[in-house]
């Protein structure tokens, strides 16, 4: 029996592995392919791609300098004993010297929600859209890797995925005793949506209409510590394409006709006794139950470059302060809380007062 092609993924994906996950197995394959969904661990939320959690890659080959490829797009699932095989029609490696070589990917296409296409050699992931939710976006990686029936025919090609995405993560935290400070949520505002990734360079080229999206989350109510708790709920972490960012004008730009980038949460500051300073006292904005709203999205600017495989955390100390109004406030830009309390004292000079109190004696 022919054996089939077997790719063999060690996944060593930079920031993304856990102290537990194990190296995949190099041990010999079993010859018969191993079919298992067309999708890849929890995409149920933004997880990020492990050796564990990785089920599925999809492969394209070429064989030498060919341009038409030996198969495109091929599923390729991991079985029992960490090899990777051919859920469908099992290629079999040339019999001769032939060196093969492989483009990888995963999660699939419609996981991706976007075309990966193909221009000769050249593979693009075209008009890759952010989802809106967090919760619905993936972990975006790539591998190359080539191969002979001499060498890699027992021992699998080796492929080393990278993630193409950059991950965002939102934390809190406040050495202030003064206050306490509520978080139910965070957004990660006008970040651009929209681009396509080249296989060739491992490049994005964002879209020419430079889109952006406010992206939200909520979470149980997180009270503020000197120890940064995460604020992304149950969604997880944000996948997002990676870019160079705008900040947003709090002061010059309130409403942020220019789009520019900020992180918000949604927080409440009360004092120790409980009488609420935000939102502010005189906030007149009614929640979904017609009530005085508990919560008001408190924003800072966001600049920076965010870099494919790295994965940022950012921190939000609200020991000094409390940042501004988010731009979808009816308020926009003002300062969450103002500066220090302060007084300005003035001690009157004493003035004279003559009272004139005549002895008169009282008469009984």
């Amino acid at each position: 029996m022919n054996k089939s092609l077997l790719i063999l993924s060690f996944a060593a994906l930079a920031l993304a592995s856990c102290s537990d996950d194990e190296p995949l197995s190099t041990r010999r394959a079993v010859e018969e392919p191993i079919s298992f969904r067309a999708s890849m661990g929890n995409l149920s939320r933004a997880t990020e791609t492990t050796n564990a959690n990785l089920a599925s890659i999809y492969v394209t080959s070429f064989i030498g300098d060919e341009t038409v490829p030996y198969f495109h797009d091929m599923e390729y699932a991991k079985g029992s004993d960490g090899f990777f095989s051919a859920t469908g029609t099992a290629y079999v490696w040339p019999g001769d010297t032939s060196t093969l070589h492989f483009q990888s990917y995963a999660p699939s296409q419609d996981a991706l929600g976007a075309d990966i296409t193909m221009n000769g050699k050249e593979l693009t992931l075209e008009n890759y859209v952010t989802p809106e939710l967090i919760a619905d976006q993936v972990d975006f990686i790539t591998a190359e890797g080539s191969g002979t029936k001499k060498v890699n025919e027992t021992a699998g090609v080796p492929l080393t995925f990278k993630h193409r995405l950059a991950q965002v993560e939102v934390r809190a935290k406040t050495d202030n005793t003064a206050y306490v400070y509520k978080v139910a949520g965070m957004r990660i505002g006008r970040p651009e949506t929209t681009g396509s990734f080249s296989f060739a360079t491992n490049e994005w080229t964002l879209d020419d209409w430079h889109d952006t999206f406010v992206y939200e989350s909520s979470c149980d109510t997180i009270t503020l510590e000197s120890t940064p708790a995460s604020v992304m709920g149950e969604s997880g972490n944000a996948m997002l394409i990676p870019q160079t960012l705008t900040a947003w004008m709090a002061k010059n730009d309130p409403d942020n006709v220019a789009r520019g980038a900020y992180l918000s949460v949604a927080l409440n500051i009360s004092t120790p006794e409980g009488v609420q300073i935000y939102p502010f006292p005189s906030d007149k904005i009614k929640d979904a139950s017609g009530n005085p709203r508990k919560f008001a999205w408190a924003s800072i600017p966001l600049s920076g470059t965010w870099e494919q495989g790295k994965k940022y955390i950012y921190i939000l100390d609200f020991t000094d302060g409390a940042g501004n109004v988010d731009p979808d406030d009816p308020t926009p830009g003002e300062p969450v809380l103002g500066g220090a309390i302060k007084f300005t004292v003035n001690v009157e000079d004493w003035q004279e007062a003559n009272i004139p109190t005549p002895m008169t004696p009282v008469v009984k």
